[in-house]
């Protein structure tokens, strides 16, 4: 058991690319709910198996707005501890959550991911085109992976893809998990100005994006409101998107044997590839976070009321408990359910979506380029081990214009 005498902090190193920190294995066996000392002092839990993070993802008892001030890797001084801006729906709960949701969910059904899939097939082969454009060795995160995620989050927001590089550089700032939250308040700040002014254009002049459909629905929203809630669109979907396409691509890239079902057009089979890469990559690596709203018990502990329980995604997405063989990447693996997502209420409002660009982009990618390549060592390939989602900071690819022969795809 942990001695709570001298708690852990959050374990963070990992020894290679695609798996989580190897602390995470041994915790999950040995001693699932673990004492955690945050950077501020205070004392939390961190939960290692899947039942017990689906618990605190699904349980009531936990809040989401008790944790909004807490992190495993960063302190925020009591100073600087300002209340939410107006819809910051994911820091809220029940039914005030509820309500901003509700405006929503309608646009990231099935259905309407369904009627989306010609635009991004469009928009993937577009990107695909400036690729091959630039020369047979590119960064595939700068050359395709971002420029994908942004073009299908402005589109669908109604935000410019002219100011792209403006919202990378915003996005970096904000998701880093390392600079202080002065540096990170002030660029969301300009983010939040930026997004207000994209608001009251639209409110005079509307288009078929989603801040039109807020601003001109009977839903009394103010237009600080939609700002809030467009901010979070736009990081998630954009910044979740970009690192899963660059890191999936990686995935794929040095396990070729697991690339049979983006050769072919059986859906289903390429549905499953992006669920288990979404289930074995895990890229909110550094876990979630509720409050705990009373006492309870939670995988044989005591939570007492107030305590901050970090619940690691990673880690459950691990659990041989629920999956065979699970740090072994399958694509052939019965489609499983997974926390890639979260889970519960808060249960990601954009992961049909997030499937649908997976799916197009890995598809397009490995089609339009069947011997594309890693061009540097493995060991070269920096990851984003300083941001909120896990990722590559760039991934150098090489392909050859000449005819593949026959059977070489993927070899």
């Amino acid at each position: 058991m942990a001695d709570n005498r001298c708690p852990m902090t959050l374990p963070t190193e990992r020894t290679h690319l695609f798996d989580p920190p190897a602390e995470y294995k041994r915790l999950r066996e040995t001693d699932p709910m673990t004492r955690l000392s945050f950077p501020d002092g205070t004392l939390g839990w961190l939960a290692t198996r899947q039942e017990d993070v689906r618990a605190v993802l699904s349980d009531p008892r936990f809040s989401t707005y008790l944790a909004r001030h807490s992190s495993p890797v960063r302190a925020t001084p009591p100073e600087e501890r300002g209340e939410l801006p107006p819809g910051t729906f994911t820091s809220l709960d029940g039914p005030e959550h509820a309500h901003y949701r509700r405006m929503l969910t309608g646009l990231f059904t099935v259905r309407r991911m369904r009627q989306l899939t010609p635009r991004i097939e469009e928009i993937t082969k577009g990107r695909l085109d400036a690729m091959e454009q630039a020369g047979e060795n590119v960064d595939l995160v700068k050359e395709f992976a971002h420029p994908v995620a942004a073009l299908v989050i402005c589109e669908l927001l109604g935000v410019s893809y002219d100011d792209r590089e403006y919202l990378q550089e915003v996005s970096e700032v904000i998701m880093s998990a390392e600079l202080p939250t002065t540096e990170i308040a002030v660029v969301a700040g300009g983010l939040y100005s930026y997004l207000l002014d994209v608001v009251r254009a639209k409110s005079a002049q509307p288009a078929d994006d989603i801040i039109s459909g807020l601003v001109t629905g009977d839903n009394g929203l103010t237009d600080e409101e939609v700002v809030g809630m467009a901010v979070l669109l736009l990081l998630a979907g954009y910044d979740a998107t970009a690192n899963m396409l660059g890191l999936g691509t990686l995935a794929l890239l040095l396990n070729p044997d697991q690339l049979e079902p983006l050769r072919g057009d059986d859906q289903a089979a390429q549905d499953n590839l992006v669920e288990e890469l979404l289930r074995y990559l895990t890229t909110v690596h550094l876990g979630t976070i509720r409050g705990a709203k009373e006492d309870l018990e939670l995988g044989g502990k005591l939570v007492r009321k107030g305590e901050i329980v970090v619940g690691a995604l990673a880690a459950a997405n691990r659990d041989p408990r629920y999956y065979t063989d699970p740090d072994r990447l399958d694509v052939t693996r019965e489609r499983p359910s997974h926390l890639a997502f979260g889970h519960g209420p808060h249960l990601c409002l954009g992961q049909q979506l997030a499937r649908l660009v997976l799916r197009v982009g890995y598809r397009e990618l490995f089609r339009r380029f069947p011997d594309l390549r890693l061009a540097v060592s493995p060991e070269s390939v920096k990851t984003l081990d300083d941001r909120v989602m896990y990722g590559v900071y760039a991934l150098p690819v090489s392909w050859s214009k000449q005819p593949v022969p026959a059977g070489a795809a993927g070899e």
